[in-house]
């Protein structure tokens, strides 16, 4: 009973530690907060049913990730799930400390729904490069062993995807 216990214990510990992180990657890569909602449920099931098959307690987080886009690739995979790139749900709220900062923070979140916007508009590799950094804060080389790719390649996805961004944005903006 003891091992049982032991289990669900650092369970909840690596829950607490990666859940929003997971849940903030497979959002920005889905834009449905439903599908993030089931596809992170499913990646801590899946942790804790394999939990005893991860020897090496530093590596949880890259499990997690590829767990997590693996989970998001399946869903892709599906017909009915072709539109998740289209649709742009965001379920950041507006915190509002004073009065004096609420035209900052109406500004802030119209920022950061346009951004999600055009980030929608390119290619699905620079996204997930740019939301893993980004959102994620995943280090190049974390980004390169969960993607299977050179260091370098990560580098210029994500310069792509700034600069892709930066473009559509200004265009918008002027």
């Amino acid at each position: 009973m003891k091992e049982k216990e032991s289990q669900i214990v650092e369970f909840t510990i690596l829950f607490n530690k990666y859940k929003k992180r997971i849940y903030n990657y497979a959002l920005k890569m889905l834009n449905d907060q439903m599908q993030a909602d089931d596809t992170v449920q499913n990646v801590f099931i899946k942790l804790f049913e394999n939990l005893s098959n991860i020897h090496n307690k530093q590596s949880v987080q890259y499990w997690l990730f590829k767990t997590t886009r693996n989970e998001i690739l399946g869903l892709f995979r599906k017909p009915a799930n072709k539109k998740l790139y289209k649709n742009s749900t965001d379920i950041e709220e507006i915190e509002i400390e004073s009065d004096s900062y609420v035209a900052e923070e109406i500004e802030n979140k119209e920022l950061s729904d346009l951004i999600l916007t055009e980030l929608n508009q390119i290619n699905a590799d620079f996204k997930e490069v740019f939301v893993m950094r980004e959102y994620s804060g995943l280090s190049y080389k974390e980004i390169a062993a969960l993607l299977e790719i050179d260091e370098e390649l990560v580098k210029s996805r994500l310069f792509k995807a700034r600069q892709k961004l930066a473009n559509r944005i200004s265009k918008l903006v002027k």
